[in-house]
């Protein structure tokens, strides 16, 4: 797949520092007794997700502060019982799992994705996939969902949390909602709910190259000055979450991790990039 001139620009404004900032932290991290910069002792980093497989566009980042010694949780809203598994036009064959056996497989891949990360087992909310919005068959569906997660967030306490941006990252209903709870949580002072929240996103060429048949939806990538937190990540982490976005076998193919996935990682080209939920600048660490 072309990559955009965008990426390109990316890669020959950074690869060279990326490469020696790499080798740095390696030398540094490998040292007796070392700890990576960046992420104190004891810190918490919430994920709070639609489904199994949403952690992909910010793997690395998960991967990286547990290394680095952060405490780091998923928590996942649905059950995954309608995943697609249509990922990059690798559309999974009939005879693949459907119903429970979907729901079972999916709750085992995020299991596997979170060992691959190195960071604690996944909190599996299962609330019914692709209804979280079904106001009319089920009323108080969101408002248990709120009070499920507004309970793992106050049990947790985290430092910071990461989650879709109200662009939902692919436009998912799901993805949108339990971004909308998270900034309801924030704005009505939920316990353990920090101020420090951060958006994932999806660049253009990445949903091309997810849905190559139906191409990139409009209007769904922030604005290059809102994605102004730079995380840096390094080979490790980047094998880590490969090693994520594989578990989910139910979603992706291996032909389509195998392309994906390396387009993805020259995007992120040495750091991760996510949108605060709120203004600031300069962010190069997800804690205070």
């Amino acid at each position: 797949m072309p990559i955009s001139s965008k990426i390109l620009t990316r890669e020959r404004r950074f690869a060279g520092g990326f490469a020696l900032c790499a080798t740095i932290t390696l030398v540094i991290s490998s040292a007796p007794g070392a700890r990576a910069q960046g992420s104190p002792p004891g810190r918490t980093l919430v994920a709070v997700l639609a489904h199994a497989d949403d952690e992909t566009p910010a793997g690395p980042i998960f991967a990286r502060y547990a290394r680095e010694g952060a405490r780091v949780y998923f928590v996942i809203a649905t059950d995954g019982g309608q995943g697609s598994g249509s990922a990059g036009g690798a559309i999974r064959p009939d005879s693949g799992p459907r119903g429970e056996d979907l729901v079972r497989a999916r709750a085992e891949e995020a299991r596997c994705a979170t060992q691959a990360l190195g960071i604690q087992p996944p909190t599996l909310l299962a609330f019914p996939d692709g209804k979280l919005g079904d106001y009319t068959a089920d009323r108080p569906l969101l408002y248990r969902l709120t009070d499920r997660i507004a309970s793992e967030l106050e049990r947790l306490k985290p430092d910071a949390i990461v989650t879709w941006g109200p662009d939902g990252g692919t436009g998912h209903p799901d993805h949108r909602l339990v971004s909308d709870i998270v900034m309801q949580l924030q704005r009505a002072g939920a316990p353990g709910v920090p101020d420090r929240i951060f958006f994932m996103h999806i660049p253009d060429d990445g949903l091309r190259a997810m849905n190559p048949q139906r191409g990139a939806p409009p209007l769904l990538v922030p604005q290059p000055k809102l994605v102004n937190a730079h995380i840096s990540i390094t080979p490790p982490d980047l094998d880590a979450a490969r090693q994520a976005m594989a578990c989910h076998h139910s979603q992706f193919a291996p032909e389509t991790v195998d392309r994906v996935f390396p387009m993805q990682a020259r995007y992120w080209n040495g750091s991760v990039e996510l949108s605060p939920a709120f203004p600031t600048t300069g962010v190069t660490s997800l804690f205070p």
